[in-house]
């Protein structure tokens, strides 16, 4: 899986810090520290015919990592929904779009990973791009990956961080593997996500995902939870290894980037029939019927 450019990208006008700018023109301080140390947090959206799916959850999301990490100033939400809306207007974009918000801890006077060097308040930089869904519709594979994902006493999930190298780690063994993505395990040996999405597996019927130990409270995961629910799936959160997923009926994987995706081969296993299978399906299907109908109005 590799993405190409979108021919309707070519222009993009993005918003650094409030300023619309062609994206050939668009300039971040090299004092800012999300170029001095990865020091910033991040939320990707998705725009349905003009409403953004959760966009209230993946405010709150930012905000919790961004307070987790000791910012000094958090924009609130009604201004980052401007920054938002400005963006969009600014490209006269209304669906198939996929939105992704950095907010980094600001400029600093000098070089250096001490937060007291920063002189100024949060940058938020909004980054909006006409964007299907990244996956095959019909299936990706999977290779397990050597890197394990951080315990949450060394790197807590829970704070959803621009320092994403180990998924880019994870990403250059799936590419030299042939595998469209990787899947990462915890430090116990356990499934934790893929290098960019969260798991699912079915097993006689009903839903298993990992716990949120080891991998983010995904926004896409937690909706297809509540799918479960009003469809009458079983589902459960808990430790899967990986014997469990090359046995599983079926596995699929979700994220805003994707949606919901099926998983029909893991380190040269062959998942369930090699197919979408009817769990997967029908969550697919209600889930493209829950974000055609609900998301905030932008």
């Amino acid at each position: 899986m590799l993405q190409g450019f979108d021919e309707r990208n070519r222009d993009l006008i993005v918003n650094v810090g409030g300023l619309l700018t062609h994206r050939d023109e668009a300039r971040i301080s090299p004092f800012d520290s999300v170029v001095q140390g990865g020091d910033a947090v991040w939320e990707g959206l998705r725009l349905y015919d003009g409403r953004i799916f959760r966009l209230e959850e993946h405010l709150a999301r930012l905000h919790r990592s961004a307070h987790a990490l000791a910012f000094a100033d958090i924009p609130p939400y009604s201004e980052i929904v401007e920054q938002i809306r400005r963006t969009l207007e600014a490209n006269e974009m209304r669906d198939d779009v996929h939105i992704r918000l950095t907010l980094t801890r600001g400029i600093k006077l000098t070089s250096g990973m001490d937060p007291r060097l920063n002189t100024t308040g949060a940058t938020l930089i909004v980054l909006a791009e006409h964007k299907s869904p990244v996956y095959d519709p019909g299936g990706i594979t999977l290779v397990t990956s050597s890197v394990r994902r951080h315990r949450p006493d060394s790197l807590d999930p829970k704070i959803h961080h621009n320092n994403l190298l180990t998924s880019i780690l994870a990403k250059i063994e799936a590419n030299l593997a042939g595998a469209d993505d990787a899947l990462m395990l915890d430090d116990f040996g356990f499934v934790a996500e893929t290098n960019a999405t969260n798991v699912f597996l079915v097993v006689a019927g009903a839903v298993r995902t990992p716990t949120t130990r080891a991998c983010p409270e995904g926004i896409t995961r937690a909706a297809v939870i509540a799918l479960c629910g009003d469809l009458g799936i079983g589902v459960a959160a808990g430790d899967s290894s990986q014997a469990d997923v090359y046995t599983a009926d079926e596995v699929f994987v979700t994220g805003t980037m994707g949606g919901l995706t099926p998983v029909v081969g893991i380190d040269g296993r062959r998942i369930g029939t090699g197919r979408p299978g009817r769990i997967t399906r029908r969550l697919r299907d209600a889930f493209a019927e829950l974000t055609a109908a609900s998301g905030t109005p932008i």
